[in-house]
C-alpha cells in the first residue's frame, strides 16, 4: 500500500471530528498530551444513580463485573466480600471447561489478558483484584439492551467492551474499568429456504444471533431436512455472528465456500450513535463491506448474521502424527514437517482444509484433521498419496488413519479436538501465499518449527491451517486482506509464558515474540500478511499486515460511523490515536487528534 494514501487516511481522520471540551482525566506521557476514558477513579465515572437508571434501562441485566475465579477468595479488592465455598468448588471443576468459561458473563479463556487476576489456584496465598477485568457487565438479550449500554458510554466517556465468548487469543474481550456488553444470549438461529433480500443469492440462508457458537450452529445446520452446512471455525466455541465474521473467518469448507465473512448477506447491527441499521448490498453498502472482515467491535455491534447456507456433503479425514514415539532425530523431525507442509498448495488446490500443530523438540507434529470434503476415503488417499510416497522414500516414520463420513458435521464431531482453555501464552501469526510455498518452503518451515522452541529455556507451539478461500472465491468485495486469495497456510505461533511474570518480563518476551519469531516469519513470507484474529497486538505496520490496500476505505467508514472512538479494540481501523497507558490500564487518546 502506497504511504502516501494510508498518511491522507490519517489526515482526515484525525480533523473529520469537531473537538469537544473532554470529559475525563488528561494526563500527560513522555512529554505528551492524552485525554483518557473515565475510570473509577475520576470524578467523572457514572454516580450509584447513573448506574441504578441504567439497570432499569436494561430491565436488571446489569452486574457489577466478577471474575470467575472470585468465589475462591476471601474477599474481592475492596469492593465485595467474594468467598463462596460451593461456587468456588464449581470453579476449580468447571476451570478446564471450554462451554463453562464462555457461559460466564465476563471470563477469558487465555488467561494472560486479564493479568492472570484471581486464578481459583492461587486463593489460598493470592489476592483477588480486577486485574484487566471490566466494571460492569450488562447481559444484554435484546438490541435495547445493547443500544442503552451504548448510549451510556458514549454519554459517559466509559471504555466499552463487546464480548460474545471470551474465545478470543488477542484479549479484545476483555478491558479494565470498561463497561461490558455480553451478546451471548443472542441465541436464535433461523432458517430460509430460499433467499430473496439484496444481493444475487437465491439458495438457503440462515439468520444467526450475536451469540450463538460454532458447533452450536453446526448442529443447529444438520438438523434441518434437508441437511445443510455453513462456513464457521474448526473450535466449538468460537462466537461465529462476533468477532469470527468480523474478522474475516476461515474454517474447515473455506476451500470449498471460501471465507465465512464471503457467504454474509446481511447484518443486523447497533452503530456508535446507538443507531439501529441494516447492513446489506442495498442499505449501508459501506457498513456492510467493512463488518466483512474490517476488525471485530469496530464499526458496530453486531446483533445478527444472515449468511448462505449449501447442502450437506460427504467428508473424509486423515490423522497423521509424527512425534517422538516415531523418532528422536531431530532432523529427520524436520524433513518430515517440510515434506508435509510443501505439499500445502497441493492439498490447498484439491479444496482441502488441514489442521496441524507443531510441538517443541525433540518434535511433535499432530495433523487432526486433513479434511477431504466430497471426498470418500479412496479419493483422499489418492490425494495424499505424494506425502506418503514422500515420507517412506525419506523414511520418515510416522502413523496415520483415515474415515469417511456420509455428512461434514459427523466428521467434524469425530475427528476434530476440543482445544484446552487457560493457556498462558503471547501470540503471533503469519499468512503464507502459495508463490511463498512455492519459493520459500524449506525456510518457512525451518521458522516454524524455531518457533516452537527459539531457545533453549523458551518453549513455544504452532497451530497451523492449510486453507485457500481464492480457490473457491478467488475474487470478493470485502475487507478481508487481498493476500487472502492467493493463501496456502495460515499458522498462529505461541511463545509459551508461565503467567507469573512480572511486568517487565511480559514487556520483554511480547517484544521478543514480535521482533524476532515474528521478524523470522515475515523475512520468508515476502507475499505473506497477517490475519487480525490471530495475530500480534504488536505487529510491524499493522495496518497493511492485516488489510492491505483496503485499509484506508476501512479507516474512511470507521470515521464515518464511530468519529468519536466509541468501539475500540486493539490494531483495528482508526486506533492509531488511542494507546492503552498505565500498565494495561487507562485507555487514552493523544489530545488534538
Amino acid at each position: 500500500m502506497p504511504r502516501f494514501s494510508l498518511l491522507a487516511a490519517l489526515l482526515i481522520a484525525s480533523t473529520s471530528a469537531q473537538a469537544a471540551k473532554w470529559i475525563g482525566e488528561v494526563k500527560k506521557v513522555g512529554g505528551v498530551e492524552y485525554q483518557c476514558k473515565c475510570y473509577s477513579d475520576n470524578s467523572c465515572w457514572p454516580t450509584t444513580t447513573d448506574w441504578t437508571a441504567l439497570n432499569k434501562t436494561v430491565s436488571g441485566a446489569l452486574q457489577i463485573a466478577i471474575p470467575p475465579g472470585a468465589p475462591c477468595y476471601q474477599s474481592f479488592g475492596n469492593e465485595t466480600s467474594a468467598y463462596d465455598a460451593a461456587k468456588c468448588a464449581e470453579t476449580k471443576e468447571k476451570w478446564g471447561d471450554e462451554q463453562w468459561l464462555t457461559d460466564h458473563p465476563i471470563a477469558a479463556l487465555w488467561p494472560l489478558k486479564t493479568n492472570n487476576t484471581c486464578l481459583p489456584d492461587n486463593a489460598a496465598t493470592g489476592t483477588c483484584t480486577r486485574g484487566f477485568y471490566g466494571r460492569y457487565v450488562i447481559l444484554a438479550t435484546t438490541k435495547e439492551h445493547i443500544k442503552a449500554g451504548v448510549d451510556f458510554a458514549r454519554k459517559k466517556n466509559l471504555r466499552l467492551i463487546i464480548r460474545n465468548t471470551g474465545h478470543d487469543f488477542m484479549g479484545r474481550s476483555t478491558g479494565y474499568g470498561a463497561l461490558i456488553i455480553n451478546t451471548h444470549g443472542f441465541k436464535d438461529v433461523a432458517f430460509i429456504k430460499k433467499y430473496t433480500g439484496p444481493g444475487d443469492w437465491s439458495g438457503g440462508a440462515a439468520v444467526v444471533g450475536a451469540g450463538v457458537q460454532g458447533r452450536e450452529l453446526y448442529r443447529k445446520c444438520f438438523a434441518q431436512h434437508p441437511k445443510v452446512v455453513i462456513v464457521g471455525g474448526e473450535c466449538p466455541t468460537v462466537g461465529w455472528a462476533g468477532g469470527y465474521i468480523q474478522g474475516g473467518g476461515h474454517g474447515p469448507l473455506t476451500g470449498l465456500y471460501g471465507m465465512g465473512a464471503d457467504n454474509v448477506l446481511s447484518f443486523d447491527a447497533i452503530t456508535a450513535a446507538g443507531t439501529y441499521v441494516t447492513a446489506n448490498a442495498k442499505e449501508n453498502s459501506d457498513l456492510f463491506w467493512a463488518l466483512k472482515g474490517g476488525g471485530p467491535s469496530t464499526f458496530a455491534v453486531v446483533v445478527s448474521i444472515t449468511v448462505k447456507t449449501f447442502p450437506e456433503i460427504p467428508t473424509a479425514a486423515t490423522i497423521l502424527n509424527i512425534n517422538s514415539t516415531h523418532t528422536n532425530d531431530t532432523e529427520l523431525f524436520a524433513k518430515g514437517v517440510r515434506i508435509f507442509h510443501n505439499l500445502a498448495n497441493h492439498y490447498s488446490d484439491n479444496q482441502m482444509f488441514v489442521y496441524f500443530e507443531i510441538g517443541p523438540g525433540p518434535g511433535r507434529l499432530h495433523i487432526a484433521p486433513f479434511v477431504g470434503p466430497n471426498m470418500d476415503e479412496a479419493k483422499l488417499a489418492k490425494v495424499l498419496s505424494p506425502l506418503y510416497k514422500q515420507l517412506d522414500a525419506a523414511k520418515v516414520p510416522y502413523d496415520a488413519y483415515t474415515r469417511e463420513f456420509p455428512t461434514f458435521f459427523e466428521m467434524y464431531i469425530d475427528m476434530f479436538e476440543d482445544e484446552p482453555p487457560n493457556q498462558q501464552s503471547i501470540v503471533g501469526g503469519r499468512l503464507f501465499t502459495q508463490s511463498d510455498i512455492a519459493n520459500h518452503g524449506d525456510e518457512i518451515v525451518d521458522a516454524l518449527i524455531y518457533a516452537a522452541m527459539p531457545e533453549p529455556t523458551q518453549l513455544g507451539f504452532d497451530v497451523g491451517h492449510i486453507v485457500n478461500p481464492g480457490r473457491a472465491n478467488p475474487k470478493v468485495d470485502n475487507a478481508i486482506h487481498p493476500a487472502w486469495r492467493n493463501a496456502s497456510s495460515f499458522v498462529i505461533t505461541n511463545v509459551i509464558m508461565q503467567g507469573t511474570e512480572s511486568w517487565d518480563v511480559k514487556m520483554e518476551r511480547e517484544h521478543f515474540n514480535t521482533h524476532v519469531v515474528g521478524q523470522k516469519l515475515r523475512d520468508v513470507s515476502p507475499n505473506g500478511a497477517s490475519y487480525v484474529n490471530e495475530g500480534d497486538l504488536n505487529e510491524p505496520n499493522w495496518q497493511e499486515a492485516y488489510w492491505g490496500a483496503n485499509y484506508p476505505r476501512l479507516l474512511k467508514i470507521r470515521q464515518k460511523w464511530d468519529p468519536e472512538g466509541v468501539f475500540f479494540t486493539e490494531t483495528t481501523p482508526g486506533t492509531e490515536k488511542w494507546s492503552v497507558l498505565d500498565y494495561g490500564t487507562k485507555l487514552c487518546k493523544k489530545a488534538g487528534k
